[in-house]
């Protein structure tokens, strides 16, 4: 068994009842075993015997009992709803960070790994949170999303405020996201803006992003052609400035110039190079630039290609080198548009309120 710890309550704790701070931070411990330790004295804040109702205050402290060994050893503590997962997992898990400090860790999540878990999804990153815990008593928060077959930089909150700040960033305009990719056509223009709106519908493969303009949602994506196949693809990088459902991809293959290995949305047309390049699907989240949650300095973190797209690469030729500026460059296009838009780019640049004034 553990030996006794005094834990002092978090400022994103107080108010928390003391028999839910349990739930949260030592899931090893029911809820009938919280209430007897309790009954025994043997939980207490600042010294005081307390009740399972009584409500924290920031930097009390609470008297921990011993974890029982079957929980306390380096296994992740698991929910119903989260992955059994072996050591060699964890640490395949902790392999996949990039970025860490004490509000923000970001991983460079693998093609084919879920976010979250779904029909037919009984391995998903959601449920191996609790592998990435470090130090911290509480395991990282989801803030945003990839599609599973979608590889590349996803981030993850530390804590209850940094949640709320990034979450609240990627729903606003401050988070900037570039991704890379293959398409199976080359835009004639070194760099572009897709506005196409959006809308959900039913189809033989599933729920798909169709282009509506009657009932979608607005839906703009620039772009910037970094390097070319012939005439059959082409590397681009992509940067969304909306944040619809499957926007990169149903924007590409609306254009005809699908990302190489989507079906669902180039069909045969995303697979215009034979068997030259892996089958997997050609989209990569290549950078982030956020505000930092703890002081709104701008966070930006980088994550390499994945095995098949760094096969890709090298079997057409490509210097990921020659992209490193890709956010950046998009950026500025950004506020060239914002600064003198076209007219149907308009809406995206202007407030609600700014157009009811003029």
């Amino acid at each position: 068994m553990s030996a006794v710890t005094m834990v002092k309550v978090g400022p994103h704790d107080g108010g928390v009842r003391l028999d839910r701070w349990f739930k949260k931070h030592y899931p090893a411990f029911s809820y009938i075993q919280v209430e007897k330790m309790l009954r025994k004295g043997q939980v207490r804040i600042d010294g005081k015997r307390a009740k399972a109702s009584t409500r924290l205050e920031p930097g009390q402290e609470i008297r921990v009992p011993p974890i029982p060994d079957k929980a306390a050893d380096d296994r992740p503590r698991r929910s119903s709803s989260e992955a059994v997962m072996s050591r060699e997992e964890m640490q395949a898990v902790r392999d996949m960070v990039i970025y860490k400090d004490d509000w923000v860790l970001a991983i460079n999540k693998p093609a084919g790994l879920a976010v979250q878990g779904g029909t037919g999804q009984s391995k998903h990153l959601d449920g191996m949170l609790d592998a990435l815990r470090y130090e911290k008593q509480e395991k990282p928060r989801l803030v945003h999303r990839l599609d599973k077959d979608t590889s590349g930089v996803l981030l993850l909150a530390r804590n209850a405020p940094a949640a709320r700040i990034l979450t609240q960033s990627f729903k606003g305009k401050t988070a900037k996201k570039v991704y890379w990719a293959l398409v199976g056509a080359v835009p004639p223009q070194k760099k572009g803006w897709i506005y196409l709106p959006l809308e959900k519908q039913p189809g033989a493969q599933g729920e798909k992003m169709v282009v509506d303009y009657g009932n979608g949602k607005e839906a703009l994506t620039l772009y910037n052609r970094i390097a070319k196949a012939g005439r059959k693809a082409a590397w681009v990088a992509l940067m969304p400035l909306t944040g619809r459902t499957h926007q990169l991809r149903a924007h590409c293959g609306a254009l005809e110039a699908p990302i190489l290995g989507d079906g669902k949305y180039g069909g045969k047309n995303a697979y215009p190079l034979g068997d030259k390049i892996p089958k997997d699907m050609m989209l990569h989240a290549r950078e982030i630039a956020i505000p930092h949650p703890e002081d709104g300095t701008t966070l930006r973190i980088k994550a390499e290609l994945s095995p098949h797209m760094v096969q890709a690469w090298e079997s057409l030729g490509f210097n990921p080198n020659h992209g490193e500026n890709s956010i950046e460059l998009l950026e500025g296009y950004a506020g060239d548009l914002a600064h003198c838009p076209p007219q149907d780019l308009r809406d995206f640049f202007t407030t609600k309120e700014d157009r009811l004034n003029d």
